[in-house]
């Protein structure tokens, strides 16, 4: 075999070497010794440990409360609220928020004691806003929601006047910080209404519209001032259009229907009531009040057994409020059901064993609730149910049942808390001079 001389058959490594060699290796060296340092100071985390949970921000929780409050579903968007002012207490702007919806989530309570009990937690939380930021205009116009809702002789007694007085003074300051605030402007008109200077009202919400006519509330008040002037068909207008903007708050829909039943459109008054018992299910609220409103409306009608059935439907949802028990009494005393009314009434007013409230329900007592029902005061806003329970009884009396013993005491009770009322002294006196032609006094 012939190899030529001076070649190898062995060839050499022919990588970097020399000086190329040692400069590669420096700059891996002092690498390694920054990523190490990196560790060290926690700017790179080692492989394998387990990642962080990141953690939300107030303004997420802010923009989930939004959402719940377009859905309709209002304690979720409350509760999202108060978290994010876990994060973010100091924030105005959030407690100004919460308050607003805390008012409007008063709606979908039926009696006063839970209602009371929810603008009292939404005038701590605008004062928390106003306690941060003095000049908050919309802190200041939310506070005039808020009074201006709790202004209800029902809810507060005789402090309702003092309250819709504070709630135009916050109306005109938050005015006065910002007049371009829309909200105020529309707060200011729902104030109006209550103090009866209507036409103002009109004045003020039209400049409202005219501001900024992309508020659900702007729209809502509108309609409230509209339906206080009895213009009914532009109220519906109104209503309609805060539905656009916000579709699934249930106390629009029933503002809706209360209209057209004014309006004696019958057929759109029970659609309208029936699509917020709709948006209720769909959220899971327990709540009678729709069906409470078609009761009422099919006895307009005179659909006295759809109206029954759709009554027992919305007491069966709440089956522990005494005031479903008292309306359910008003619409057997419309429907003429005089016998049915006495019981519904007691329960609702002087209380009743389980037993009883199961029978006026007409409940199945081995898949349904056995609760007993504590009454209600007389207030500003059960007024109606006492006399209109006292009329029964002295209607309904006879030797056999004494009912004219009763209808006596709550005359009295009567007397001594509506002595003034005209209107309320009239019915009083009719029904004491029927007890009296039976020899009671």
């Amino acid at each position: 075999m012939y190899i030529p001389r001076g070649r190898s058959i062995f060839h050499k490594d022919r990588g970097i070497g020399g000086p190329y060699r040692n400069v590669i290796l420096l700059l891996v060296i002092f690498g390694l010794i920054f990523m190490l340092r990196s560790v060290d100071s926690g700017e790179i985390q080692p492989f394998f440990m387990p990642t962080y949970t990141p953690t939300r921000t107030f303004d997420s929780y802010a923009m989930e409360g939004e959402t719940h409050f377009i859905a309709g579903d209002l304690n979720q968007a409350i509760a999202a609220y108060q978290q994010a002012l876990q994060i973010e207490p100091n924030n105005a702007n959030l407690w100004a928020e919460l308050a607003r919806i805390q008012v409007y989530s008063s709606a979908l309570l039926t009696t006063d004691q839970t209602k009371r009990a929810r603008l009292e937690e939404a005038n701590q939380s605008v004062e928390n806003a106003i306690a941060l930021e003095p000049e908050n205009s919309t802190a200041w116009a939310v506070k005039a929601f808020v009074l201006d809702w709790l202004a209800n002789p029902g809810l507060v007694g005789d402090e309702w006047q003092s309250l819709l007085t504070q709630a135009e003074q916050a109306a005109v300051k938050a005015i006065q910080i910002d007049n371009q605030n829309t909200l105020a402007l529309a707060y200011y008109a729902e104030v109006l209404v209550d103090q009866q200077k209507r036409l103002q009202a009109d004045q003020n919400i039209e400049q409202a519209v005219q501001r900024d006519p992309s508020l659900m509330d702007v729209h809502r008040i509108n309609g409230y001032v509209q339906e206080s002037l009895g213009n009914y068909s532009e109220a519906v207008t109104e209503y309609l259009r805060a539905v656009e903007i916000n579709p699934n708050l249930t106390f629009l829909y029933m503002s809706i229907g209360a209209n057209y039943r004014k309006l004696r459109q019958y057929d759109l008054a029970l659609e309208y009531f029936a699509k917020a018992a709709v948006i209720n299910e769909q959220l899971g609220v327990q709540d009678p009040i729709p069906y409470l409103s078609i009761a009422n409306t099919y006895v307009q009608t005179g659909q006295f057994f759809s109206a029954g059935l759709n009554a027992r439907k919305g007491l069966r949802l709440d089956p522990e409020n005494p005031d479903v028990y008292a309306q359910l009494g008003i619409i057997y005393h419309k429907a003429r059901n005089y016998e049915g009314a006495i019981p519904a009434f007691r329960c609702g007013l002087q209380g009743c064993n389980a037993q009883e409230a199961c029978d006026v329900r007409q409940c199945d007592p081995a898949t349904e609730p056995m609760v007993s029902i504590q009454g209600m005061p007389l207030t500003a806003n059960t007024v109606v149910y006492y006399f209109t329970y006292a009329s029964v009884l002295a209607g309904m009396h006879r030797e056999s049942n004494g009912y004219c013993l009763e209808a006596m005491e709550i005359l009295k009770e009567l007397r001594r808390g509506f002595s003034s009322d005209e209107t309320v002294m009239g019915i009083v006196e009719e029904n004491e001079a029927i007890c009296r032609g039976y020899g009671y006094s």
